[in-house]
């Protein structure tokens, strides 16, 4: 007979025995939960790393994206990018949860059981936006219950690294929308040609219908398929509140979009340079105003135009204040291949015609070997073998050094390179990190002042930009954030000199129907009508254009003052601002001709023209020496302070002493001279003699 006591040791035993049953139906499954999850690893983002590259303008605004290395648009996005209607859109069609589960909604997969018992079939997968983000993050074409299950597990993995703003950008940059569009704002600017940051309701639902199935829904492919997803997300947003019904019946209304647009392509060449500099780095913001560069080459597509086939135009905006580039047209369009839009002008080398008489000038002026007022010759001269004519064949006769180069005549421009030499000239240029090439062995010589070398249109707007600073050579700034170099300070010329031409330049003769002395420009032809040039600058902006065919072939017609100015000048007004001329250095001297001292009134010619006359004048400053330091006593007190002695070996008195481009005044006819500095640094001394020869020295006083 069994007793109380046995079927007491039998319950316990039986207890045990399912305890240990139910252990093991947890254990079993926790134990291969856990050998599930350790098999599959870290986290692989590697995919959501790999993004376009994106080249912005200053504000922000998009230049021009680049695909990924797959060849995907997979454009950078923050949810602040993108419509906040969509995103509720979104959040009601996918997961009205999103907000407060952690990857996993129950109740979502236990509606999506009951309807596949009910409907026999998927209705709906239960999935979550983090589940989403997972399976985008570890894409695999299988739909078994081993894939939800190892996105399920990656949803709770990323909801707890991630934030929820963070995991919500993830599925707007890597969710599909068809063919290789990634990303929201990827869809937006090929399917609605703009950013995403205002949306319709119509293209807010479109947006989140198209990633549910994107190649067969693709607008651009099937729009009655794209409409109809579409349509659904506006009765699932209006059934949830998120629009009215008023708003949801207009929306369908709305037509979808049966094409894809091109991704902007602002400032293509620029861009192009800066993803090839950096290679690297995903965003990348350039100096460029995105309005002022979308102005500009509408510009340069309407005159390539109007001038003829296969005419490429380009345009560069500096600002002369801090040497960012503002705007930089290469071609008219970079996809044309006619006009060689691939090839950027902008920094191609090309003969400059007259572009470069201006700093003949300021080095002539700043040498003492002239004044903008000076009387120079412009008649019929040979040099040696080369015997250089105007543009029109003419001559003007005895002008003013002034008028001379407002004329762009070209007899005056030799002469004055001819007093200082071409060398001379080419040195300065280089020295300010110019690229100058010229012709394989030759020697510099005076056609070099009428464009007898090679150089891009970067180069010469940043020349004419140090003329626009005192002669204080810029460091072209082209990405946001960048500092300029720390380099020693490069000139092409000096304070005066500069200002001389800037005051020259700008009373040069404006094109048809433009307004004289708004702002100074040059223009150049080069030989044979391939290169039409011309610059402009006041205070704030220099702008360069350069209009031919990248070929190099001639172009009747193609002359800078008819061709280029115009544009030059339509470029300023598109600008915004008003042109502000230059400030009036100390020691400029503004005076006639008359009033010259009298070696600086005429540029003689009775000197023989020929290639051995451009070799420097035996005139020379004994004292100071080039380069040194003579201590006057400036720092102690004023009656200790001594007079700087100069002294002049050779040439032809009377002499004519010049500091800082300003003469100084003495009775003496003798080659001493005494001046009195009004305080300590860096001056530049000039001597002319009586025939024009000149010499120079830069000296530190103390």
């Amino acid at each position: 007979m069994t007793t109380e006591r046995d079927r007491s040791v039998r319950r316990r035993k039986h207890r045990r025995i399912l305890a240990a049953v139910l252990a093991c139906a947890v254990l079993a499954p926790t134990v291969a939960l856990w050998r599930f999850v350790d098999g599959l690893g870290p986290l692989d983002l590697s995919v959501a790393e790999s993004r376009s590259t994106v080249v912005l303008d200053r504000t922000g605004k998009l230049l021009r994206p680049f695909v990924t290395s797959e060849g995907r648009w997979r454009l950078p996005i923050e949810t602040g990018d993108i419509d906040p209607r969509y995103l509720a859109m979104l959040k009601a069609y996918e997961d009205a949860r999103f907000d407060h589960h952690y990857g996993i909604d129950p109740l979502a997969l236990l509606r999506a059981a009951k309807q596949l018992v009910v409907n026999r079939q998927v209705v709906s997968g239960g999935s979550t936006l983090t589940m989403q983000v997972a399976r985008l993050l570890e894409p695999r074409e299988e739909r078994t219950l081993s894939a939800k299950l190892r996105q399920a597990v990656r949803a709770v993995q990323l909801e707890r690294r991630f934030s929820k703003d963070e995991i919500l950008r993830l599925y707007l940059t890597l969710a599909p929308y068809g063919g290789n569009l990634e990303g929201a704002r990827a869809a937006s600017l090929s399917y609605f040609g703009r950013e995403p940051k205002r949306l319709t309701f119509a293209e807010a639902a479109l947006l989140v219908a198209l990633p549910q199935s994107p190649e067969t829904r693709r607008p651009d492919r099937s729009m009655e398929a794209a409409r109809k997803a579409r349509d659904r997300v506006l009765d699932r947003a209006q059934a949830r509140g998120v629009i009215t019904v008023v708003e949801a019946e207009a929306a369908k209304a709305d037509r979808v979009p049966a094409a894809r647009h091109a991704f902007p392509m602002l400032a293509a060449h620029a861009a192009e340079q800066a993803e090839a500099q950096r290679p690297t780095q995903t965003i990348q913001p350039l100096t460029i105003d995105g309005r002022l560069q979308t102005s500009l080459e509408s510009l340069a597509r309407e005159r390539a135009e109007r001038v003829g086939p296969k005419i490429s135009v380009a345009i560069l905006v500096i600002d002369n204040a801090t040497g960012e580039v503002r705007a930089h047209v290469g071609s008219p369009d970079p996809m044309n291949r006619e006009r060689a839009g691939a090839i950027d002008m902008a920094q191609a080398l090309r003969s400059p015609g007259s572009a470069l008489k201006p700093f003949i000038y300021a080095l002539a002026f700043e040498n003492g070997l002239a004044h903008p007022e000076t009387l120079v010759d412009d008649r019929p001269s040979r040099y040696g073998a080369y015997q250089p004519e105007n543009f029109d064949l003419a001559f003007q006769g005895t002008v003013t050094a002034r008028k001379a180069l407002q004329l762009s005549l070209n007899l005056p421009a030799v002469e004055l390179l001819n007093g200082i030499g071409p060398a001379r000239l080419l040195a300065r240029l280089r020295e300010t990190e110019t690229t100058i090439v010229m012709p394989k062995d030759a020697a510099p010589g005076l056609a070099i002042g009428l464009g007898g070398l090679g150089i891009s249109l970067t180069d010469v707007t940043r020349l004419y930009a140090g003329l626009a600073r005192g002669g204080a050579m810029p460091s072209l700034i082209r990405r946001v954030g960048e500092n300029t170099p720390d380099a020693p300070e490069r000139r092409i010329a000096d304070p005066v000199a500069a200002w001389y031409v800037f005051d020259i330049l700008r009373g040069a003769p404006p094109p048809e129907n433009a307004l004289a002395g708004r702002i100074a420009f040059k223009t150049g032809t080069s030989y044979g009508y391939r290169d039409a040039w011309a610059i402009g600058y006041d205070k704030h902006f220099t702008i360069g254009v350069w209009v031919g065919r990248p070929d190099g072939s001639a172009v009747p017609g193609l002359v800078g003052r008819l061709v280029a100015a115009p544009i030059l000048f339509d470029a300023y007004g598109r600008l915004g601002v008003e042109p502000e001329p230059l400030a009036v250095p100390p020691f400029a001297l503004q005076a006639s001709t008359a009033a010259l001292p009298p070696p600086l009134r005429h540029v003689r010619q009775d000197v023989p023209k020929t290639i051995a006359s451009t070799i420097q004048a035996p005139l020379k400053i004994a004292f100071p020496l080039d380069g040194s330091r003579v201590d006057l006593g400036l720092g102690r007190s004023s009656d200790e302070k001594a007079d700087l002695q100069l002294k002049a070996s050779g040439g032809v008195p009377p002499l004519t002493w010049m500091v800082d481009g300003a003469p100084v005044v003495t009775t003496s006819l003798r080659r001493e001279a005494a001046w009195q500095p009004e305080g300590a640094g860096f001056l530049r001394l000039s001597v002319i003699d009586a025939r024009g020869a000149t010499d120079s020295v830069v000296v530190r006083v103390e």
